[in-house]
């Protein structure tokens, strides 16, 4: 099949693989990186000899087959989240912000963020609980015991929440008083791949007791991001209730996810500008994204040294320690000087730095942080996740039974008894736990591409002169 012009991600059959594989990606990293057998399971390590009998065995398949997949209940709980959040944006004070004007009817729309305070209020009673009942706080053990169904739960709810927009998106009319539009990228006029991408811009619902809700920016920057922080929480309960103490591993990470998080709640405002609200639809890529993708796969880590703490030392915290403050360094001081350079641009942080004029009016910046590289600032914010991984070191564990020959020789023994050594799967869990930066880099090559394609059509020619000035992509020297 050929791909249309304006086709990402190779079009219609590389969104409908995504839609369909990235769910059972999820699946499969549950299953097969567990607390039963190891990470990876041992009947991988042998896959010669691999029988499907062998492998089930290995793994948490719930008992009642693939029923065990979901529950009503754990469903319920997960909508019940949902709906706090929700209540939280309602009721508590937000900062309101203007968005960037929409392209057919040159109006902005008005956003309420309080994404940071709308996390507190939650975590704020899970401290307390924790500080009550310890390790074996309840909601620590029931995300624990019911991980696979609420993961399911979030899968499905991706599902529906992004086919009931689609069906939705047909509704708009041209010059709407609502202020409803079609996202560009998302109406080529296939349905898989627009299903994919998201026909409507910016969805928004009006809910009883709750008022109008945009649905993109809602799902974008609290419950998922929010999930992500209570999950690794519950796994650091979950290592101490197994080992009787917390890892230094574990610590720093859980640490530096939940700065990532709640810094990033906290600067909210900030996402207005992104491509993700003011370019992208709201369809399957962003839904399942925000609210599977994101928390269940960042927080391998913290469910990877759940199972099997690594103790970094000071010099190795030290060391994942300054690697991630570089690159939060370049991340917010390039982002700073840009930000800088477009609403003070006498400052004298920025004052003498050069820059191209475009035809447009507006001015592009060809020194400083982003004379260095164009998008000098996803470098800095991938090198702020890769110590998300690296404590998780040359991963891979295998669980083994207490009288075993080789449970002698264990360093590291849970509280039922069986222990946990590195083995012959040394190595073979780097797939789970570093799975994470290089998505994250191959997101980020993909998101500078479409940056440079929309840039391109929105400056013309002042944009060759600008990659003339500065030839780098996002690393110097490199790419």
């Amino acid at each position: 099949m050929s791909t249309k012009p304006g086709y990402h991600i190779e079009g219609p059959p590389g969104t409908f693989l995504l839609a369909t594989c990235l769910p059972l990606l999820l699946y499969f990293l549950f299953f097969t990186c567990n607390d039963k057998s190891g990470c990876p399971a041992p009947a991988l390590l042998e896959l010669r000899t691999i029988s499907l009998e062998t492998l089930k065995a290995q793994i948490p398949w719930p008992e009642n087959g693939l029923k065990g997949l979901a529950s009503w209940e754990a469903t319920s709980w997960v909508l019940a989240y949902y709906f706090l959040n929700l209540l939280l944006h309602r009721i508590l004070p937000a900062q309101e912000v203007l968005g960037t004007k929409l392209r057919e009817s040159g109006r902005p729309l008005k956003y309420r963020f309080n994404a940071f305070s709308t996390t507190l209020a939650q975590l704020i009673p899970c401290v307390i609980g924790t500080y009550h009942y310890g390790a074996g706080f309840p909601l620590w053990t029931y995300i624990d015991r019911n991980y696979l169904q609420i993961l399911t739960a979030n899968i499905l709810l991706a599902y529906a929440i992004s086919i009931s927009l689609y069906i939705r998106s047909f509704s708009i009319k041209p010059g709407n008083s609502e202020l409803r539009e079609l996202a560009r990228g998302g109406c080529t006029g296939n349905l898989i791949y627009d299903w994919w991408m998201g026909r409507e811009l910016n969805p928004r619902i009006t809910l009883p007791l709750l008022g109008e809700v945009d649905i993109k920016a809602a799902l974008m920057m609290r419950p998922g991001l929010t999930g992500w922080l209570f999950l690794d929480l519950a796994f650091v309960a979950k290592q101490y209730r197994l080992h009787g103490y917390i890892s230094d591993s574990i610590v720093f990470v859980a640490a530096v996810q939940a700065y990532y998080v709640l810094e990033g709640q906290f600067a909210e405002p900030g996402i207005v500008g992104m491509i993700d609200i003011a370019t992208d639809g709201l369809g399957f890529m962003l839904t399942f994204g925000d609210i599977a993708w994101v928390p269940f796969l960042y927080s391998t880590q913290c469910r990877y040294l759940a199972v099997y703490p690594v103790h970094l030392g000071w010099t190795g915290t030290i060391l994942v320690g300054v690697v991630f403050a570089v690159g939060l360094y370049i991340f917010r001081a390039s982002n700073s000087q840009r930000n800088t350079f477009r609403t003070s641009p006498q400052h004298h942080s920025v004052v003498d730095l050069p820059y191209l004029q475009t035809r447009r009016g507006t001015r592009l910046l060809t020194g400083g942080w982003w004379g260095l590289a164009r998008h000098i600032n996803y470098f800095g914010d991938w090198l702020q996740a890769v110590p998300f991984s690296l404590p998780t070191g040359w991963a891979g564990y295998v669980i083994l039974a207490a009288d075993s020959a080789a449970a002698s020789d264990a360093v590291v023994q849970m509280g039922d008894g069986r222990v946990v050594v590195q083995g012959a799967a040394r190595g073979w869990g780097v797939g789970y736990t570093y799975l994470y930066a290089v998505y994250f880099a191959a997101l980020l090559l993909h998101r500078e591409r479409r940056d440079c394609e929309a840039c391109s059509e929105k400056y013309g020619e002042d944009w060759e002169k600008y990659k003339k000035a500065v030839p780098w992509r996002i690393f110097p020297g490199v790419y």
